[in-house]
């Protein structure tokens, strides 16, 4: 990435208009420095007042901003323009105030977009529920591998405001967009992108799947070239339909499967192209070997497809989706093999925070003992039990909302054991393990797949991931 710096310009649009940012953080404080840097009067909002807010604070008041800590609820008076977190929900009453007095409000991505030079480059999106970091990393990849300068951005942690303002010169960006960063941008019109999936998901900040999808097909809205979807999901080949595109973009579909024409897929190992060929009825490219991919668990493969595909609709060869499938290194606690022990693999997929993701990665292994529990944030398990219950071995449960994991073990794997641990402290994965190893036969898998979030317990799934592994490694000591 490059420095990080905003170049100073004045931007007609903004110059002299009173801006409030809501939040501050990964994304507000670069819209505040941007907005600054542009001429902009800039007043900032935030519910919280700690230590790390009182610093970004001052860093700001330094460049002229005003800042307001621990009042994100009301509208400043004057204020032109919103621009938002992502993650402050819209029925807040800043939002409802800026309804009623016809102010926008936008995103830190549709602030990106509008700030953008003429010659920016062109983003590559990724969303859907689950993938998408892998996916945009993967894409960044083979991308690189083409000779390409890009960068992974947007959702995944480095500011997308500070890609395409800062000095850095990029070809294309690789961008992973949440529903929540959606949901504030209208305006971007990337090159291409790709809906991985859809699954209820953060149901309580939209208000419906309905508006939760809506939000996530908002990435398909005036791409130029190519619009990928999941052919094993009907909901984001729906979305792709529903789209306003440019003439002559096409819809691109993925699949684990063989694939049709316009489509990619695998066949006997080899992951193919049918789309970017010139006779997509008759003949197909192969990309990449399913062993090239890092883990090649199904679900991940899947995520490889989505990435060749939106890497081949930039014109990138087949010997670079393979080169770059081969260089990627998946973050940690993504179905990360821990250890052997006794015959028994240790996997952690900490970051199986939903049920979508605990069942894909149940699905990659044949004989489970399934840790499991949390926070499960008003998710039902019945499904996921239901689809899983003949790769489970066995299960150990934990965290505040394990019953409802139980209960749906007893409906539909009644014949699976199951240990409850009562406890809820971060010591509880030590145990967890133990019961696991105790459970366990040479061959089988013990997964931490925990279907819930980790804020019962943890800090965050990566203390939950650290927890496990450190427990793991202990068993052979």
């Amino acid at each position: 990435m490059g420095s990080g710096q905003v170049t100073s310009s004045v931007s007609p649009e903004l110059q002299g208009k009173h801006v409030t940012v809501a939040g501050l953080g990964v994304s507000g404080v670069p819209a505040a420095r941007a907005l600054l840097a542009r001429g902009a009067r800039v007043t900032v909002v935030n519910d919280g007042d700690d230590a790390r807010s009182r610093e970004q604070a001052a860093a700001l008041e330094k460049l002229g901003a005003t800042v307001r800590l621990g009042d994100g609820a009301t509208l400043p008076e004057g204020t032109d323009l919103v621009v938002t977190a992502p993650g402050w929900q819209p029925d807040k009453p800043l939002f409802k105030a800026a309804g009623e007095a016809g102010v926008p409000v936008w995103g830190d991505v549709e602030l990106a977009w509008r700030l953008r030079g003429p010659d920016a480059a062109p983003w590559l999106a990724v969303t859907g529920t689950n993938g998408k970091t892998t996916t945009v990393q993967m894409l960044a990849s083979i991308l690189t591998a083409a000779g390409l300068r890009t960068a992974a951005v947007g959702n995944i942690g480095v500011s997308l405001l500070d890609a395409v303002l800062g000095d850095e010169e990029y070809d294309v960006l690789a961008v992973e967009l949440s529903s929540y960063q959606l949901h504030w941008a209208p305006s971007p019109r990337p090159h291409s992108a790709a809906v991985l999936n859809l699954a209820p998901d953060h149901l309580d900040w939209h208000g419906s799947m309905e508006a939760y999808a809506a939000d996530k097909g908002r990435v398909y809205e005036g791409n130029r070239v190519a619009c990928v979807y999941n052919a094993a999901d009907p909901r984001t080949e729906d979305l792709v339909r529903a789209a306003d595109v440019e003439e002559g973009c096409r819809a691109i579909g993925f699949t684990l499967g063989a694939p049709a024409p316009s489509q990619l897929g695998v066949v006997d190992g080899i992951l193919v192209d049918r789309a970017f060929v010139a006779d997509r009825h008759s003949s197909a490219q192969e990309l990449a070997e399913v062993s090239d991919v890092n883990p090649p668990a199904p679900h991940n493969v899947a995520n490889a497809l989505a990435a060749a595909a939106l890497a081949r609709a930039f014109g990138v060869p087949a010997t670079a989706v393979r080169d770059g499938l081969r260089a990627f290194s998946p973050d940690a606690h993504r179905i990360a093999h821990v250890a052997d022990v006794d015959g028994v693999a240790y996997i952690d997929d900490s970051k199986a925070t939903n049920t979508h993701a605990a069942e894909a990665s149940l699905a990659s292994y044949e004989s489970i003992v399934w840790l499991a529990g949390g926070l499960a944030k008003g998710a039902t398990f019945d499904e996921l039990v239901a689809r899983s219950a003949q790769h489970l071995r066995a299960a150990v449960l934990f965290g505040a909302d394990r019953a409802l994991i139980r209960e749906a073990l007893a409906r539909h794997a009644p014949e699976v054991p199951v240990v409850d641990l009562e406890r809820t402290d971060t010591g509880a994965m030590l145990r967890a393990v133990t019961e696991a190893k105790r459970l366990a036969r040479p061959g089988d898998t013990v997964l931490l797949a925990p279907a819930c979030a980790s804020m019962d317990m943890f800090t965050n799934y990566n203390q939950r991931g650290d927890a496990f592994a450190e427990a793991v490694r202990g068993l052979g000591a």
